[in-house]
């Protein structure tokens, strides 16, 4: 049996494609959800980690609070915040713990395409996912020394709950900025990750693009 995956962000479309992937692969796979794992929480985050310890960790816990900046409050900004960067921060930390004694892991952060070119009125989102970027970066120089990878992976426009609100002329939109004129899948995401981790044992500190938009 392999180490321990764990996906926070469990109850999410993504988070399910990747528990059923990692499973299938022979992996034993924890994708808590909030109720579980509440990334804000710092006590809750080094609990959970002392209790779980990770060979692989999915930062994949996210949420949107989209509105012009000028109309955004605080609370959605910090909010944005807390979940999609500090939280991340929080889990990478606690689970690395035990992986610097055991001299090996892997961290995924799942950011988004946003980071790179948001569009109007996803401020808080986009610099949260941004910051993924370079917290990810930093890491992989900070761990690798102890044989502990961290990469990022931006999957790209996916049929999950969390873009289900958009529009219909919204979602077109976005599919005619994919060159091969269709969305990825969180089925795809997951083979990819499974196939990162499991068969790519050199490869640190790279952020992968999914989708076909060009960046």
């Amino acid at each position: 049996m392999s180490g321990l995956v764990v996906i926070t962000g469990g109850e999410g479309g993504l988070a399910r494609a990747l528990d059923a992937a990692f499973t299938a692969a022979g992996h034993e796979v924890l994708s808590p959800g909030r109720g579980r794992l509440d990334v804000t929480d710092p006590d809750a985050v080094r609990d959970f980690f002392r209790e779980h310890p990770a060979d692989l960790l999915v930062c994949n816990a996210g949420l949107t609070r989209d509105a012009p900046l000028a109309r955004l409050d605080e609370a959605a900004w910090d909010e944005a915040m807390a979940v999609n960067l500090r939280g991340a921060a929080l889990c990478a930390a606690a689970a690395s713990r035990t992986m610097l004694k055991n001299r090996r892991g892997h961290i995924v952060f799942v950011s988004s395409f946003s980071a790179l070119h948001p569009p109007a009125g996803q401020a808080a989102y986009a610099a949260a996912k941004a910051g993924l970027l370079g917290l990810a970066k930093s890491l992989a120089r900070e761990l690798g020394p102890a044989g502990i990878r961290v990469n990022t992976i931006l999957p790209g426009f996916l049929d999950t709950p969390m873009t289900a609100a958009l529009s219909a002329e919204r979602r077109e939109q976005v599919r005619r900025e994919h060159v091969l004129d269709r969305f990825n899948t969180p089925e795809a995401v997951a083979a990819f990750l499974v196939h990162l981790h499991d068969q790519l044992p050199h490869t640190s500190g790279q952020v992968f693009q999914l989708d076909s938009r060009i960046a």
